[in-house]
């Protein structure tokens, strides 16, 4: 499997649905429904979810596909995985509502419940990023393409930069910033929190509260490969995916850190 011709063609397919997002965005209705889970959807999770789910089929019909807008996968069948897609459509649901731009396309590559393929596509700036394993991870805006650097910072500097959630900030987490000297918070929306890590425009991302494996599986390879890391809380080991619950635990995901 050739990793580097496969991103470009992810990319491709992730900017064929931004212009579907894009169509719904800049009309009046959304058509905005309530899942199960009580989380929003709306006319362009879906639009996208479709031109994803078409594009990575022709790709390679062999490859499932796990998708946050498609019927979950009983786990007897996806633990036998090798290869499989794991993509978040729109994530940032909320901010999309919201007429923010602060919302993504997430397509990941999984292999054995690591991402060794990612790309974050930002439909209102018509630019992305992308990541393969040791490849190197790179942001792309139309025909300009950069490779991209984490920040190198000490965990006792003073004015590190932390991105904290428009939608899903809580109690728990404020409570983290205090153990950081003056940090600034940036409000900051969907995987855009782990591209600024992974571009060095913050520094560290401590997160307590529910997210889901296709909010970070494309992001993570794009900020490992930048230098970076997703970590879990307790254990202080690199998110894994494909669980049987496909929740993430609690993480801290940073650029480089320095020992004091």
């Amino acid at each position: 499997m050739n990793l580097n011709q496969l991103v470009n063609q992810v990319y491709d397919i992730a900017i064929e649905a931004s212009v579907e997002i894009l169509k719904i965005y800049n009309s009046p209705d959304f058509n905005i429904q309530t899942k199960t889970d009580e989380s929003p959807v709306t006319a362009a999770d879906l639009a996208s979810n479709r031109v994803i789910t078409e594009g990575l089929s022709k790709l390679n019909p062999q490859l499932p596909i796990l998708s946050e807008e498609t019927l979950e996968i009983p786990y007897a069948e996806r633990s036998q995985f090798d290869y499989f897609w794991m993509v978040d459509p729109l994530d940032g649901t909320k901010e999309f509502i919201k007429r923010n731009g602060e919302f993504t396309i997430n397509i990941a590559l999984i292999h054995r419940n690591k991402p060794v393929l990612g790309v974050v596509y930002v439909p209102i700036t018509e630019g992305g990023y992308f990541a393969t394993q040791s490849g190197g991870a790179f942001k792309k805006y139309k025909n300009s393409e950069e490779q991209i650097r984490c920040s190198t910072f000490r965990v006792t500097d003073k004015g590190l930069k932390i991105p904290t959630s428009r939608s899903h900030r809580n109690h728990e987490t404020d409570e983290l910033y205090k153990v950081y000297d003056e940090p600034v918070l940036v409000p900051c929306g969907s995987a855009l929190k782990f591209l600024k890590l992974a571009d060095g425009s913050l520094d560290i991302y401590p997160r307590i509260g529910t997210t889901m494996e296709w909010d970070t599986a494309a992001p993570q390879i794009i900020l490992e490969e930048a230098g970076g890391q997703i970590l879990e809380w307790q254990s202080r080991q690199p998110l894994s995916y494909n669980k049987e619950d496909l929740r993430n635990p609690n993480f801290l995901a940073h650029g480089i850190i320095l020992p004091s």
